[in-house]
């Protein structure tokens, strides 16, 4: 999967010239990390054995704060979620959750946060939200906005449709427990034993973009089409199959890019969940970049970057594990 990434990474940059283009400065620039997933307790392992730090990564954190405000023209920073670990202790969470944001509060500018599944193991939405200064509207966590005129970023609450973070009796829930009653037959719904294809995304850790946001989506990009503005769209949960464990996609990823592809303004789509990273370009030459995960930088290294914004491209820079990425577009 990595020599894949990478071979679609320098396919993409040779074909569309990326060397002419480096002397032109960026429109802006923002930081980006994904899945710190602190958590004070001993270094442990995901379900598959991959060495997880759960201390380190609050270090990672505190090096990207650091180095984003020493760029100094660093404009934003996006979390891609997952801010705390499931493992924390439950008692703790409220202090966990807070002693994080505390960090990335010592970034000079705006930060902008979105939620993932381990967040909502630690904390319901109503707790969440709040820390987290997401604005929110009965518990939803997507919203949208434009740094300058001519970009607009789209941040997707891939978990409205979830079995975890709403109320047991809530809507949403019982929707998402419907949905993995039909697609998951296994007892323990975080197990893929038995699903083939992309079926095996039909997990409990995932989710699902409800019909009210589809809605909200379309009609941001209705407006953004009106107002001549590229679109950078937000989510935990990956929308693209394409370099991606079919385990860690959004339930109805194919819903919300059939919304996307109706429109042209959409360039890039960032997300967090998938902790190896990833590239792909989609049918309609939409790039996919997830990025990998800050909990899996062994002590001494990294994961984390800025990305500069240009007419006609957005250009990762990463640090140690975080791959650097160009994704040139038509503008």
């Amino acid at each position: 999967m990595l020599f894949g990434w990478k071979g679609t990474t320098h396919i993409m940059a040779s074909a569309n010239g990326v060397a002419s283009l480096q002397g032109k400065r960026p429109l802006f620039s923002f930081g980006a990390i994904a899945d710190v997933q602190y958590a004070d307790i001993p270094d442990g392992h995901s379900f598959i054995g991959i060495p997880r730090y759960y201390r380190h990564s609050l270090l990672v954190l505190q090096r990207a704060v650091q180095k984003w405000n020493n760029h100094q023209k660093i404009k934003f920073v996006m979390n891609f979620g997952d801010i705390v670990d499931g493992h924390c202790p439950k008692d703790q969470s409220i202090d966990v959750v807070k002693e994080v944001v505390n960090e990335f509060e010592k970034f000079n500018g705006p930060v902008y946060h979105m939620i993932g599944n381990h967040c909502l193991y630690n904390l319901p939405r109503d707790k969440l939200l709040p820390l987290l200064n997401i604005p929110s509207i009965d518990g939803r966590a997507y919203y949208d906005f434009s740094p300058i005129p001519e970009y607009r970023f789209v941040v997707l609450d891939g978990y409205d449709i979830s079995a975890i973070g709403w109320p047991q009796d809530h809507p949403n829930t019982l929707e998402a427990l419907k949905i993995l009653r039909e697609k998951n037959p296994n007892t323990e719904k975080n197990s893929p034993d038995g699903l083939v294809g992309m079926d095996r995304r039909f997990l409990m850790y995932n989710g699902a973009v409800g019909k009210e946001q589809l809605e909200w989506l379309d009609g941001v990009l209705q407006d953004a089409t009106k107002l001549k503005q590229k679109v950078v769209v937000c989510c935990h949960l990956p929308l693209d199959p394409g370099f991606t464990s079919r385990e860690a996609i959004l339930w109805n990823y194919d819903e919300v890019m059939d919304v996307i592809h109706c429109y042209n303004c959409v360039k890039v789509c960032l997300a967090g969940h998938d902790h190896q990273g990833g590239h792909s370009v989609d049918s309609h030459g939409i790039h996919h970049r997830v990025l990998e995960a800050a909990l899996e930088c062994p002590p001494g290294t990294d994961a984390f970057g800025y990305i500069d914004v240009y007419e006609n491209r957005l250009s990762l820079v990463g640090t140690d594990q975080l791959q650097s990425t160009d994704m040139c577009f038509n503008p």
